[in-house]
């Protein structure tokens, strides 16, 4: 082999050696530092939340219709002007309160002349009582025939029919007059007058003169599945079922209140059955028309498993949650749902007082080291 040659081999043999050295170098010194990268790894920052034991009230959730305890369509019985419109509009009015006035001026007058027939008549049919004693009398001694005097007890009967006549249509003339007052028959409140003084109104006109509302007490209608019923029927016969209502997006009830009425039929377009409650609605907290966020209250349930709604997740196999260890590592537990009540749910297949993973779990996986009360990412 000739110098060159040699020297160049030599050469190749050095450059090879020092790239396998150097590789080498990486290949352990890169692994050691991995590790250690994977040994320093930080705990994922979350929060928890311990599950709770307690008794916990069964609710049914719906939407329930607020309506008025009764409501009053108040019309005029006679014909005439209103004269009076006594009450301001969206007033509350109590039983027998004077609401409208009805000119009564014609009724007046009829009223007199209804008396004036009255007394007529009953002078009259005085007189044919007078007269049918007497021709009895005379009947009695044989003084006149039987039909002399069967006519003059007919004129007696017939007095006696017009006096009636005339007493009925004196009594309906004292009752058109007492019309001409029109006043609230229930405590409510009035709506819109749709007539003002001076505009005439018929008798049992098709548009009332105002609508009044009775709202203490007021009612809250609402439907629940009809699964629910026999359950509602078992323990309405235990006693009063307590209803609780809620505004949309408050926390506080509004009003407590008592279921008084199931439907007698299910709803066959909709499968639901009506329910109504009653409240006392004292604070006028509740308004006709209003829609509410109502809760009936069947039963308590002992010793029930509750965690925060937001720890239970929804995955391929169902709803999961995570359950910190005492290592502080992370469980993936399988759960069911039973319902929830409010921000809590009652759960199956965690125990009282382990904790769960409430925010941050996007970042976990079984086994993943936690730090609780961290900045958790929300899940």
């Amino acid at each position: 082999m000739s110098t060159g040659r040699k020297i160049f081999a030599a050469g190749t043999l050095v450059v090879v050696a020092a790239v396998l050295g150097v590789a080498l170098y990486f290949a352990r010194h890169g692994g050691a530092k991995e590790k250690t990268e994977q040994r320093a790894s930080p705990a994922v920052p979350v929060s928890v939340a311990v599950a709770e034991q307690r008794n916990v009230p069964f609710r049914l959730a719906a939407i329930g219709n607020v309506e008025a305890f009764s409501t009053v369509a108040v019309k005029a019985r006679v014909d005439g002007q209103i004269v009076a419109v006594n009450f301001r509009q969206g007033q509350e009015v109590g039983h027998g309160q004077v609401l409208f006035r009805i000119d009564a001026r014609p009724f007046e007058a009829a009223l007199k002349q209804a008396e004036a027939n009255a007394l007529r008549d009953a002078a009259a049919r005085d007189q044919a009582r007078s007269q049918e004693r007497r021709y009895k009398e005379l009947l009695e001694k044989k003084f006149i025939s039987p039909e002399a005097y069967a006519q003059i007890a007919t004129n007696a009967q017939t007095a006696e029919a017009v006096a009636a006549a005339s007493r009925a249509a004196l009594e309906n003339a004292r009752l058109s007059l007492a019309y001409c007052t029109i006043a609230s028959p229930i405590d409510g409140y009035v709506g819109r007058a749709l007539l003002q003084a001076g505009n005439l109104v018929k008798a049992n006109d098709v548009n009332a003169l105002v609508i009044i509302n009775q709202v203490k007490p007021i009612y809250v209608s609402f439907a629940v599945p009809e699964q629910q019923l026999p359950a509602i029927r078992k323990y309405m016969t235990l006693g009063a079922l307590p209803v609780a209502v809620t505004a949309t997006g408050a926390e506080q009830p509004l009003a407590q209140g008592r279921l008084v009425f199931v439907d007698n039929a299910v709803d066959p377009a909709t499968g639901t059955i009506r329910l109504r409650a009653s409240f006392d609605n004292g604070s006028l907290a509740l308004w006709p028309g209003q829609f509410v966020n109502v809760q009936l209250q069947l039963y308590d349930q002992a010793n029930a498993i509750l965690v925060p709604a937001g720890a239970v997740q929804t995955g391929p196999n169902g709803q999961y949650l995570y359950v910190v260890k005492p290592d502080s590592s992370v469980e993936l537990r399988s759960v069911s749902v039973e319902r929830t009540e409010g921000d809590l749910a009652v759960i199956k297949g965690v125990a009282a007082g382990e904790r769960v993973v409430t925010a941050g779990a996007l970042r976990l996986v079984p086994g993943t080291k936690v730090r609780i009360g961290g900045q958790a990412q929300q899940s």
